[in-house]
């Protein structure tokens, strides 16, 4: 869901005044200012003064805000559970209950100004498709707007993000312009993305060959993504490489 003119329905805490906008009848008189009832765009507190407005607005619905993420509410009763997540001034709404979801659509709507976008497709980047297995989750547009700008569209894929026998240092020529590098420096492939991210101002060809391996590969692998489904358990399992030995920089 989308909220209109969000920064607009902020209450300010502090009294503050500006100077008169330019077409006003008095505006050139440089005395006069005017008082802020309101929050409005471009004011430093307008962010803090919305996103405590709508939180009040959840808290006041029996919503509580998570310990682990400051931007997620939650509502948890018996058979009925309810999760809103909040990015700036679009919200994602799920849970398991499908009259609960538009009871509060209907709530939020008789405070703000809401659009319903319908279901969850495309948001922060990253495409959203459901099916009977699950949530299929995948950045093939974020990607394929990366290769475009950096001009791989046509690029050969490769098979891994690094190659296995890199071995990162800061010997090379250095690049003159780093502003395409520490730009390209951003898709979620995080090891090796971490590694290339700790010489964005100390730049050479090398560098900015190990970036251009990192889209070749996302290239090979723009279709893939991550399956999101009911596993019956919360468990979380992870992985990781203890080979500190291999790495030339630090050992």
């Amino acid at each position: 869901m989308d909220v209109k003119n969000a920064f607009l329905h902020g209450d300010l805490e502090e009294v503050v005044f500006m100077k008169l906008p330019p077409g006003h009848p008095q505006s050139r008189d440089s005395k006069m200012v005017c008082q802020l009832h309101k929050s409005i765009y471009g004011l430093k507190q307008s962010s803090r003064a919305w996103h405590a407005k709508l939180s009040t607005a959840l808290e006041t619905l029996g919503f509580s805000k998570s310990s682990a993420d400051s931007s997620l509410y939650v509502q948890l009763r018996k058979n009925d559970n309810l999760m809103v997540l909040i990015y700036v001034d679009d919200l994602i709404i799920t849970g398991n209950n499908n009259e609960s979801i538009t009871q509060l659509k209907e709530n939020l709507q008789q405070q703000f100004p809401i659009k319903d976008l319908g279901q969850l497709k495309y948001f922060l980047g990253i495409e959203m498709t459901t099916s009977s297995k699950g949530l299929f989750l995948n950045q093939r547009k974020h990607i394929e707007d990366l290769l475009q700008e950096s001009g791989l569209l046509r690029t050969k894929p490769a098979a891994t993000p690094l190659d296995s026998k890199l071995k990162l240092d800061s010997d090379g020529k250095a690049i003159d312009s780093p502003s395409n590098y520490q730009k390209l420096v951003g898709p979620d492939i995080a090891f090796a993305v971490s590694l290339v991210s700790q010489h964005m101002h100390a730049l050479t060809t090398q560098h900015e060959g190990t970036v251009k391996r990192i889209l070749q590969y996302l290239k090979g692998s723009i279709g893939r993504g991550i399956v999101m489904n009911n596993n019956g358990h919360t468990n979380i399992m992870g992985y990781s490489d203890s080979d500190w030995a291999g790495n030339a920089l630090d050992r």
